[in-house]
């Protein structure tokens, strides 16, 4: 595992557990067993506990009596209670101050150029987006929340284990930088139905 200069080291543990459970290491009831990652990342096992804690804060793992961390089964009714919260701190962010029309449209520019690209690099560019958006309320305590709910990682979940359409594409969020440069009034309402909306849409043969 390459080291990040000036990142704890736990934070590097749970980077690499997220990239396991985003690209299909770890499956829905699978044990990750604390040893064996703490082995491959040649460090012990205390960074990775710290590491799996926070990801069970996040609810992608749980612990078991005598079986250790194990991936959750994740349902429906789990993305849309992750995603009602996140689309209410985005809401409460929009209400505190405007966002920058100019960033938000540097994000858009580079959601069109991910739309030939991976999933990864279209998730990672619509996420960037709503965080400029969030950052822009200018409330540390509002970022950190939402910074908390580990946005990135449910997206990529939901996509490959729930089958949820990605909607993380340039289209979807035009109307939504149309609405800040004209200075819709209601702004914060739509960006709250289309969040809303990740948790609901599905593929048409799921």
């Amino acid at each position: 595992m390459k080291p990040v200069v000036r990142s704890p080291l736990r934070d590097q543990i749970r980077q690499t557990l997220l990239d396991g459970l985003i690209g299909g290491r770890w499956g829905p009831g699978d044990r990750i067993v604390e040893r064996q990652v703490a082995a491959e990342a040649g460090v012990s096992q205390a960074p990775v506990r710290e590491a799996l804690r926070e990801l069970a804060a996040l609810r992608l793992i749980e612990f078991s009596p005598n079986k250790g961390a194990r991936v959750r089964e994740l349902t429906q009714a789990d993305l849309r209670e992750v995603y009602v919260v996140r689309a209410g701190l985005e809401e409460t962010a929009v209400r505190l101050r405007r966002p920058p029309v100019a960033a938000l449209r540097g994000h858009l520019e580079r959601l069109h150029e991910a739309a030939g690209g991976t999933l990864a690099d279209q998730v990672r560019h619509a996420v960037a987006f709503h965080r400029e958006i969030v950052r822009a309320a200018g409330n540390e305590v509002l970022l950190s929340v939402w910074e908390s709910l580990g946005i990135e990682v449910w997206t990529h979940l939901s996509i490959r284990l729930l089958r949820t359409h990605a909607l993380e594409n340039a289209a979807d969020h035009e109307p939504l930088v149309a609405a800040f440069e004209r200075d819709d009034p209601r702004a914060a309402v739509m960006l709250r139905d289309h969040v809303l909306a990740y948790a609901e849409a599905r593929h048409e043969n799921g």
